[in-house]
Order: C-alpha cells, then sequence, then structure tokens
C-alpha cells in the first residue's frame, strides 16, 4: 500500500504543475509560490502519504473487516457514520498539526526569515500557507471520499432485498424535512403571560424570579408536549413548496417520543391517523408497539395532504400513561429531495468548511506562538469550545459560583459582571455553526441543500475562522522575526 500511495503522491506532484499554473492565474505569483512550498514540505515530510495511508486504513480497512448485523441501519453505522466521523477527525488532527508546525517551524528554522526579506508581504505568506494547507485538505477529502462513496455501492449490493429497498430510501437519498410550527414564540409568550398574573397575586424577590419564570416556561412546555393516556394530539405540518414535488408519492414519518413511565414489555403502542375527514383521503395505520428515547421511521401513503399543502397528522394514545412528544424533534415528515451522490458530495464540503477553520486556527497560533505551545494553544481552545454544557450551565445560573443547598441559589462572584456576558458570547459563536452536522444528516438521509452549503461557508469560514485569518496576518506582519529564535 505505500508503494502504491507513494505513485499516487508522484503523479499528483506532476498533476501540481497544473494546478500551480491554475494558481499562479487566480492567486498571483508569490502566493502561489507558498502554496507550493507548502505542498514540498507535505511530500518532503511524508506527511500526505501518512495522513492518505491512515484515512484510506480508517474508511476502507476496517469497514471491510467488520461486520454489519444485515440491516440497514447496522450498514449506515459502520459505512457512513463511522468512515464520516473518522475522515473529520484525522483530517482535522492533521489539519491542524500541519498548521501549527509549518508556519511556527518556518520561524524557528529561520527559514521565514529568508522569505521575507523577498518583496512579498507577510500577510501574502499567511494567505498561501492556509491555501496550501486546504489544497493538501481537498485532494484528501476527495481521495477518501470517493472511496467511501465506492465502498458504499458496493456493500449495499451485499445487502437482504429488502434491506436494500429500505436503504435505498432512507438513508442513500437525499431527503427534505417539514417539521410542525415552532412553539417556541408561543410558549415565551404564555409563560410570560403566567408569570405577570402570578406576579400580580404572589410577588417573589428578583433573585428567585429567574427560577420562577423557567418553571412556568416548563410547566407551558409540557402542555405542548405531553399527550395524556386516552387522548388525541393533532399536527400539522406545511408541506410548502413541495406539495408539487411530492405529489403520488409516499412519505415518511420519522417520530420520537419518552414515557412518563416505564412499561411491562419496553414498549408502547402507538396508533396514527393521517388526513382531514371530508377534506382529504384518510389513512390510519395499524396499531404500532413503539420503544421511547428512539426514533421511528414508517412509511405515509401518498396525497393525503389538502391543497393548501397541510398534512394533518393525529395520534390516538391508548397507553395508560402520558406520552411526550419533544417539540424540536417529536414529530417530522421526510420527503424526496434529490439524489445521494451530489448530497454525499456537499456533505464532504461542509467538512471542507470545518478544515478551513481548523486551519485559520492553527495558523494563527503558529503566528505569534512556537510549534508545542500553539498546538497545545489550539487544542486547549477546542476543548473550551466542546465543553459547552459548563458554559451554558453557568449562562442559565447567572453565576460561576457553586449551588448552595440551604439556600437554593448560586452563589454570586464578582467576576461574573465580566465573566457571564463573555460567556453569552462565547455560546453565540458557538452555536452559529453548532447546526452543521453532515455526518447526522447523511446517516439519516436529510438533504444538504447548496443554500446549507453557502451557509456553512459564510459561518464557519468567514464568520469564525475570518477573525482568526486577520489577526494572525496582522501579528506575523508586525512580529519581529529577527528575535523568534532566541525567544522560542
Amino acid at each position: 500500500m505505500y508503494a502504491q500511495l507513494a505513485r499516487l503522491g508522484y503523479k499528483i506532484g506532476i498533476g501540481f504543475g497544473i494546478f500551480g499554473a491554475l494558481a499562479r492565474w487566480i492567486f498571483g505569483q508569490q502566493i502561489a509560490a507558498i502554496i507550493g512550498l507548502t505542498w514540498k514540505a507535505a511530500f518532503r515530510f511524508r506527511l500526505f502519504i501518512v495522513v492518505a495511508a491512515l484515512l484510506l486504513a480508517a474508511v476502507v480497512g476496517l469497514p471491510i473487516l467488520i461486520k454489519d448485523d444485515g440491516t440497514a441501519r447496522g450498514f449506515t453505522q459502520i459505512l457512513l457514520t463511522y468512515t464520516l466521523s473518522a475522515i473529520t477527525g484525522l483530517l482535522g488532527i492533521s489539519t491542524l498539526w500541519l498548521a501549527c508546525g509549518t508556519l511556527a517551524r518556518d520561524i524557528e528554522d529561520c527559514q521565514m526569515q529568508v522569505v521575507a526579506v523577498k518583496p512579498i508581504p507577510r500577510w501574502r505568506i499567511w494567505l498561501g500557507k492556509w491555501l496550501g494547507i486546504m489544497s493538501l485538505n481537498a485532494a484528501l477529502l476527495a481521495i477518501s471520499g470517493f472511496s467511501v462513496y465506492a465502498l458504499l455501492q458496493w456493500r449495499a449490493t451485499k445487502l437482504p432485498v429488502e434491506e436494500q429497498q429500505t436503504l435505498r430510501n432512507e438513508i442513500l437519498v437525499a431527503r427534505g424535512s417539514i417539521k410542525p410550527k415552532n412553539v417556541e414564540a408561543d410558549i415565551r409568550d404564555e409563560a410570560e403571560g403566567r408569570l405577570k398574573q402570578r406576579l400580580t397575586k404572589t410577588p417573589v424577590g428578583a433573585a428567585d424570579l429567574p427560577e420562577v419564570r423557567k418553571q412556568i416556561r416548563e410547566q407551558v412546555k409540557a402542555e405542548y408536549e405531553q399527550v395524556p393516556p386516552g387522548y388525541t394530539r393533532t399536527w400539522e405540518l406545511d408541506l410548502g413548496l413541495a406539495k408539487d414535488k411530492v405529489r403520488n408519492r409516499p412519505l415518511q414519518m420519522r417520530v420520537k417520543f419518552q414515557s412518563a413511565d416505564k412499561s411491562a414489555s419496553g414498549t408502547f403502542e402507538a396508533m396514527w391517523q393521517f388526513g382531514v375527514p371530508r377534506k382529504t383521503r384518510i389513512a390510519r395505520s395499524q396499531p404500532m408497539s413503539l420503544s421511547p428515547e428512539t426514533f421511528h421511521e414508517f412509511e405515509i401513503p401518498e396525497n393525503l395532504y389538502d391543497e393548501n399543502g397541510i398534512l394533518t397528522v393525529s395520534f390516538l394514545n391508548a397507553n395508560n400513561t402520558t406520552l411526550i412528544f419533544p417539540v424540536d424533534e417529536g414529530i417530522e415528515v421526510l420527503y424526496p429531495q434529490g439524489s445521494f451522490g451530489p448530497n454525499f458530495a456537499r456533505g464532504l464540503g461542509v467538512i471542507f468548511c470545518w478544515m478551513a477553520l481548523l486551519g485559520a486556527l492553527g495558523l494563527f497560533a503558529a503566528s505569534f506562538l512556537s510549534f508545542p505551545v500553539a498546538a497545545f494553544f489550539a487544542v486547549g481552545l477546542l476543548a473550551v469550545v466542546f465543553s459547552t454544557k459548563t458554559i451554558e450551565s453557568a449562562v442559565t445560573e447567572g453565576t460561576l459560583g457553586h449551588f448552595n443547598a440551604e439556600t437554593g441559589q448560586a452563589g454570586r462572584l464578582p467576576i461574573d459582571v465580566v465573566a457571564i456576558p463573555v460567556f453569552k458570547g462565547i455560546l453565540q459563536v458557538i452555536q452559529l455553526a453548532k447546526g452543521f452536522s453532515p455526518v447526522d444528516s447523511l446517516s439519516t438521509g436529510r438533504s444538504i441543500t447548496w443554500s446549507e452549503l453557502a451557509q456553512a461557508f459564510g459561518e464557519i469560514v468567514l464568520i469564525l475562522g475570518g477573525p482568526f485569518a486577520l489577526m494572525g496576518m496582522g501579528i506575523l506582519t508586525r512580529r519581529e522575526l529577527a528575535t523568534a529564535q532566541g525567544t522560542q
């Protein structure tokens, strides 16, 4: 395999001549030269070959050795969720390592001093490094993505015929999603109204007001989510412009619920009705035995929506306990929107956007830190980003202090005046890009549209990565390179 990868790297190196000409035409001679130096360094240190070998071993070798359970769900877990997660993880680590190392090492080894004396602005050196890293990522992502796609198509033919059909209808497809109207605003308004009524009758102190507001909001939210025993709950889903595309085509229903109590069998009976009497056709499902805390998908007959594209879904709770359908993921209708190939390519595009952010972060750290410290700084910053639960808890409680069991309140600290607004800003930045998960979308057959890919580029690359790029270019431009070696 090593010899094959070496030949592949050599061919890519030859092809880089064409790529270099294109880079000179787009970015100019100076930036194209930096891109070329980044590629040469990657091949000189065998980075490209090693990462390519690891990717092929992770996304091709292991899935061939690991056998799935013969179902479409097991197939997806091994072939899509695992491989795409492995690609993201390996490329993310290599991107951070290369971004931190290529610039910091050039400065420490005095190579940057040689380049900087030439008539090329330092911001172009930084940009050329980033473009070189991203072109390496594009090549590695294309190799691994093509391997995964080919393996998917080959392994799919080994499944039973019934599971192949399920795979084509639910996973190897691009499906749009329709959910009931977002009721968060209604919940908030209803909760605020009840809070005002309660404060009129029973005033509370300013310290207790956030907790009272939270309790009332949870009560109102529960009323929107709960279906008591013997009751029927109805949802209306607006298909919008998709109603013409899905005419005479069956849809898929995706549901998830929680239970107030356990059942002896571990499952609960579910009965569904689709359509409105005297307005549309009516379809009723057979009694289903569904487990809680699990996503379930089943088919809906075609043409059950009205002339305005409204699909009415009713659920009868024939159990002896209350069932809870979360407002954010309890009810969802999926419809075919496109083919899997382009959807898979757009998913890889989202992963590429994340690599662009990591590349900018690594180069930013290397602009003013040595290689080990830059790597530690970048990994530490990512660790802070992923510890959102701690940050969310502090923002919700409004303090970094510990909870006092005697008073029932969290202790306030002087640093809260600065820390809590900063944490709120961090959460807003994190939430900005948190929803972009191509692995989840592709493993459930969800459509990743061109507009979503453009949004991912705008929010991840420009809004999140842009400040790192600007700061990195500015720091490198002002840094005194002559003293860099002696201060490491």
